[in-house]
């Protein structure tokens, strides 16, 4: 493995780390603290996944133009300062001044995604790329396990804004630990050299209206990144929901669920690589697939066992292992794909069309949860209905998508 991405890895630890000290923990700040209603949780929610999607189209477009390395540095920067102001406004309970520091946090976030995504997709091609997006997943997992974990352990004695400010130092340690480690990348590499020649000499660049032409015809590639977003209504359940209906539904104190999230990220660790070696040579589309209907099983399992009331604390840590699969399976084609599916020079735009379009599923998922929440229903009801729309995009992706794809983009 380039030794970049083993540095992109190690970065992600201590990336992961901070931001999962309380990130996770968000909407059991709204709702224990500033005794916000799971509607209103699901609306908020929702607004800060605004700006991102509006901007993250553009960051896949800059990604290419200004270069990889460059971008998700700075992003990354902003990303630590913003961290920061969430935990002003935690400490002032200010709910404004929250909202727009979260959803500062966001939008670099997303802007940086798509830099990091392509800068990764340089070093390496084929099964190979496959491989290389594992070994960064990897990475964010071993920092997630350990952040989820110490934030439930750790805000209960020292407070939401305490973790908070813990968690944007080490942001900002992380981001000066990649600015010294990591190199450019070959694509940014290219460009430097494309600069230093004669303005007659250098290579022509793709318009931003070319490169939005390019994706505007590949109907296949934007049906891929549609059928992502309807299944992102059940997925997305996964990163606020399902901790939220945990605590303030079922009651299970913070500690528990950061072990439980602490439990995804060590299972990640473990099972990522042996998963993602025994998906190579399968289709993405099948990965993609056979992952949501792990999701679909685990929610439904757990609504189960929360209506029924019974060894709750076990059933939590048992839905987290199916949703893990689920999570391990899908994140194979949602990270790889794109960047197979891109032209060269497009790979930034095609990676920010597919968050842009993901984006919506996810800016959708918490206020689809949040409602169904709020109507008080049977746990194994309530459940039921957030995974309906697992179904149409499995059906999508393997009736419709799959057939349609080029054969050898398509292969893990």
């Amino acid at each position: 493995m380039n030794r970049n991405v083993r540095w992109l890895a190690i970065g992600g630890v201590v990336r992961a780390g901070g931001m999962t000290l309380v990130a996770p923990y968000l909407v059991l700040y709204l709702r224990n603290v500033l005794h916000v209603g799971y509607a209103e949780i699901g609306l908020l929610s929702a607004l800060t996944g605004i700006l991102p999607l509006v901007v993250v189209p553009f960051a896949g477009l800059v990604t290419d133009r200004i270069g990889r390395r460059r971008v998700f540095l700075v992003c990354l920067a902003a990303e630590a300062a913003s961290v920061l102001l969430v935990a002003a406004a935690m400490y002032a309970r200010s709910l404004p001044a929250l909202l727009a520091a979260v959803t500062a946090v966001y939008t670099v976030g997303t802007i940086a995604g798509p830099a990091i995504a392509a800068y990764v997709a340089d070093f390496a091609e084929g099964s190979e790329r496959t491989l290389a997006y594992t070994y960064t997943r990897i990475g964010w997992n071993v920092g997630f396990t350990l952040g989820v974990l110490g934030g439930g352990v750790l805000i209960g004695p020292l407070g939401f804004p305490a973790v908070g400010f813990l968690a944007g130092g080490i942001l900002l340690g992380s981001t000066a630990l990649l600015v010294v480690a990591l190199e450019p990348s070959p694509y940014d590499r290219a460009r430097q050299a494309a600069r230093d020649l004669p303005i007659e000499s250098r290579p022509r660049r793709p318009t931003v209206r070319e490169s939005a032409r390019v994706l505007a015809r590949d109907r296949i590639f934007l049906a891929f990144c549609a059928a992502a977003a309807v299944s992102w209504l059940t997925v997305g359940q996964w990163g606020a929901v399902f901790p939220l209906y945990a605590n303030s539904v079922l009651h299970l104190p913070y500690a528990v669920i950061g072990v439980g999230l602490a439990i995804n990220g060590v299972l990640v660790v473990f099972t990522q690589s042996p998963i993602t070696r025994a998906g190579l040579g399968h289709r993405h589309t099948s990965l993609f697939v056979l992952g949501i209907g792990f999701y679909a099983v685990g929610f439904l399992l757990f609504g189960g066992i929360a209506a029924l009331r019974i060894a709750l604390v076990a059933g939590f840590f048992l839905a987290i292992v199916v949703l893990t699969t689920g999570e391990n399976l899908g994140s194979i084609p949602m990270t790889t794909l794109p960047s197979n599916l891109a032209p060269p020079e497009e790979i930034g735009a095609y990676n920010a069309a597919f968050f842009a379009t993901t984006g919506v599923g996810q800016l959708l998922a918490p206020v689809l949860g949040g409602a169904v929440l709020a109507l008080g229903l049977n746990a194994a009801v309530t459940w039921g209905i957030l995974v309906v729309p697992s179904v149409p995009a499995m059906i999508w992706l393997a009736g419709y998508i799959a057939p349609r794809l080029p054969p050898a983009a398509n292969r893990a």
